[in-house]
C-alpha cells in the first residue's frame, strides 16, 4: 500500500514520522516545500499527483478551511480520479463542513474517513494518540490496521460529523482543564508553594488528568513551544459553540475558557503551546 501525507505541521509531522518508524514509506505534498525538505520524504508538487501515486492519504491540516482548499486548489485532490482511492482526514474540521467533504468525494468515486485525532506531539510519537472515525464501515475496518500504526485507542462513530463532534466535545474537557490547572499553578506559587512539588500533588490529587500529565514538566520549564497551541484550542472552543448554537444548547464552561485563549492570541501568543495560558494566572 502506498501512502501520502499532506499537512505538516506539529502534530502531522510526529504522525508521519510514527507512521515511518512503523515501516511505512511516504510521500507528501506540502505548500512551501522548504519546510519539509529536511525530513527525508519524497515530495511531490500538487495534491492531485500526491493522490495519483497512493492508494490512501493522510490530511492533518489545522481546519476546514484549509482542508477545502487541498480539496478544490488548481491540481487538487478533487481534480484526480479517485476511484479505489482513500483520503484519511485527521484533522479538527467544523461538523457541518466535514459533511460536504464526504460527499463530494463519495461523488468523485472516492473514501473518505473523518478521522480527528486526540493527543499531541509526544503521544503521537509513541502510538498513543486516540482516533474517532465516521464513515463507511467497510472503509473503517480497511484501514483499521494503519490507523492502529499510530492510534492506541480507536473508536468508530458510523454518521458523517459525529467523529467531529465528539472531537470537539473532548477539547472542552481539553481547555477547561488546562485553564484550571493553569490558575490553580500560579495559585499555589502565590502561596509560596514551590512549582514541582504543586504539580505533584495535584498529579495526584484533584488536577489529576492526561492533561496535567502531559503538561507539568513543560510548566515547571516555562517551555511553551508548541505541541497543541492556543490557536488551535481557541478555534476548536469557538467550533464548540458553532455546535452548540445550532442545538440550541447553552454552554457554560466553555465560555470563559474560550475568552482567555482569545486572550492569549490577541496578545500574539497564538503559536505558543496552550499551557501558556498559565501566563494570564501568574502575571
Amino acid at each position: 500500500m502506498s501512502i501520502g501525507f499532506i499537512g505538516l505541521g506539529n502534530l502531522g509531522t510526529a504522525i508521519a514520522q510514527r507512521l515511518t518508524d512503523m515501516g511505512e514509506e511516504l510521500k507528501i505534498y506540502n505548500r512551501t516545500k522548504s519546510k519539509v525538505e529536511h525530513l527525508g520524504y519524497t515530495i511531490v508538487d500538487s495534491p492531485k499527483e500526491l493522490i495519483e501515486q497512493c492508494d490512501v492519504i493522510f490530511m492533518c491540516l489545522f481546519e476546514s478551511n484549509a482542508v477545502e482548499n487541498i480539496l478544490t486548489m488548481k491540481n487538487g485532490l478533487l481534480s484526480a480520479k479517485l476511484e479505489g482511492k482513500t483520503i484519511i482526514d485527521l484533522t479538527t474540521n467544523h461538523f457541518e463542513q466535514v459533511v460536504t467533504f464526504h460527499n463530494r468525494i463519495e461523488e468523485k468515486g472516492g473514501n473518505y474517513l473523518e478521522s480527528p485525532v486526540f493527543g499531541s506531539v509526544a503521544p503521537a510519537l509513541q502510538g498513543l494518540v486516540t482516533i474517532v472515525t465516521s464513515g463507511k464501515k467497510e472503509i473503517y475496518e480497511e484501514n483499521k490496521v494503519l490507523l492502529e500504526k499510530f492510534g492506541k485507542e480507536i473508536f468508530y462513530l458510523k454518521d458523517p460529523g459525529q467523529a467531529s463532534k465528539m472531537k470537539l466535545i473532548n477539547n472542552l474537557c481539553l481547555g477547561s482543564f488546562m485553564a484550571t490547572l493553569a490558575e490553580c499553578t500560579a495559585l499555589g506559587e502565590a502561596c509560596d508553594i514551590e512549582k514541582p512539588k504543586l504539580l505533584e500533588i495535584l498529579g495526584v490529587g484533584g488536577g489529576q488528568s492526561l492533561v496535567l500529565k502531559a503538561k507539568t514538566k513543560k510548566l515547571i520549564d516555562e517551555d511553551f513551544s508548541a505541541h497543541f497551541s492556543n490557536n488551535a484550542i481557541y478555534k476548536d472552543l469557538h467550533t464548540l459553540q458553532d455546535l452548540a448554537y445550532s442545538l440550541n444548547q447553552p454552554l457554560y464552561t466553555a465560555t470563559v475558557p474560550k475568552e482567555l485563549y482569545a486572550k492569549m492570541k490577541k496578545d500574539g501568543k497564538g503559536e505558543e503551546d496552550f499551557c501558556s495560558i498559565y501566563q494570564l494566572f501568574k502575571d
